[in-house]
């Protein structure tokens, strides 16, 4: 039997996939750790993939390669998909395959499976990324190309013999470093909000909470003082603000397929961690640092959010966003209370606040007033000669 790789979450669709697919191949299923797992969690999904006939199960563990590889930049950017969503799932989707194809190359296998429908966004990033990684290794979707309902997958497993609880979820959760998709009926229509409880923190505590993030060179290195590796920061203060159920939001964009999307999402400490950096940021970047990182963080959002992320143009974008966080260190306060933080303040040595240049409306220390004066003149001599010109 030839070796083929599937993709294995665990869920309806993918256990359809395991079964079926170990009747004709060698079945080795791999799952990507890129945040939200406990180990029961992993115990739990490798016991059922066994279950489903597979020959091996694999659960390789990406947190860091995660962050290293892609939300380092996502922070870097203050990256959020128009102006709202801190891309939680279509970030993960690109590690975990290329991940998946990584392992399935190094194994030989011949081919690679995933239990994608043909009507979202993550048939397009898992196709893309294993076409251009391993060309030679073919791509087989049994969802995608049966047009499979949901109650046909359950009546395949029962009359194999796989007889479990496959009641759809009201609310399906996708949880990883980056933040939680939260999708259910409300976010197939436009009109209705999700209820409190179909997010999965809910309000613990009352009143406010500080916090101080410290970023060195745009780099989240320690929370409240205590240093540890970004990825392990961002968990810690998600755990924090978790219970002030802060970063709930729903996201309305366009998806790959060229459809409107909308879902559900529980992010805080991503949207703390980019809301305090870009604080920092503006304290100590130039104007013109700030106005090429937008558009070109806004580029580097669409393009990972669309599975271009091999593109060698997202390489020359982030060496950019390397690049501009040289000075980016600090330390920035924010305050925790139910359901929305704020920003505080910031102390950094490369503060361009600095007031010995001047205070902005009450003194100035660096021109005198007919510098002042002539800088206005010269500055406005475009509107001027415009106006003169075509109002005559």
């Amino acid at each position: 039997m030839k070796k083929l790789v599937i993709a294995y979450s665990g869920g309806l669709d993918t256990s359809y996939c395991a079964v079926s697919l170990s009747k004709t191949y060698e079945v080795h299923a791999v799952s990507v750790n890129t945040g939200g797992f406990t180990q029961g969690e992993i115990d739990h999904i490798e016991s059922n993939a066994y279950k489903m006939g597979v020959t091996t199960y694999k659960n390789i563990d990406a947190v860091a390669t995660f962050y290293q590889k892609v939300v380092k930049y996502l922070i870097y950017g203050n990256v959020l998909k128009n102006n709202t969503y801190p891309l939680s799932v279509s970030a993960e989707r690109i590690i975990q395959a290329i991940e998946i194809v990584e392992y399935a190359k190094s194994i030989g296998a011949e081919y690679i499976a995933h239990g994608s429908t043909g009507a979202g966004n993550d048939q397009v990033r898992f196709d893309m990324i294993f076409q251009t990684l391993a060309p030679e290794i073919e791509i087989i979707t049994p969802i995608r190309d049966q047009k499979l309902t949901r109650q046909e997958e359950i009546d395949y497993l029962k009359s194999n013999g796989i007889d479990m609880s496959w009641e759809k979820a009201q609310y399906s959760i996708n949880k990883g470093l980056w933040g939680t998709s939260v999708g259910g009926s409300e976010t197939l229509e436009s009109e209705k909000p999700l209820p409190s409880e179909a997010y999965p923190s809910q309000l613990e505590k009352e009143g406010e909470e500080k916090v101080t993030l410290t970023f060195k060179n745009g780099e989240f290195v320690a929370l409240n003082g205590e240093e540890n590796t970004p990825e392990v920061n961002i968990e810690l203060l998600n755990n924090i603000a978790s219970t002030y159920a802060i970063g709930r939001d729903i996201h309305v964009g366009d998806t790959i397929v060229g459809i409107k999307g909308r879902v559900g999402f529980e992010a805080a400490a991503a949207l703390i961690t980019v809301k305090a950096h870009h604080l920092l940021e503006k304290h100590t970047l130039t104007k013109w640092q700030l106005q090429h990182k937008e558009y070109l963080s806004s580029f580097y959002g669409m393009h990972l959010h669309e599975g271009q992320y091999l593109d060698p143009v997202m390489r020359n974008i982030e060496a950019f966003l390397q690049s501009s966080q040289e000075q980016v260190s600090g330390d920035v306060t924010v305050t925790l209370k139910p359901y929305h933080f704020s920003l505080d303040g910031i102390v950094s040595e490369h503060d361009l606040m600095n007031a010995k240049f001047g205070s902005y409306g009450e003194v100035n220390k660096g021109w005198t007033a007919d510098e002042a004066k002539g800088f206005i003149k010269i500055i406005g001599n475009q509107n001027k000669i415009y106006q003169q010109v075509n109002n005559s």
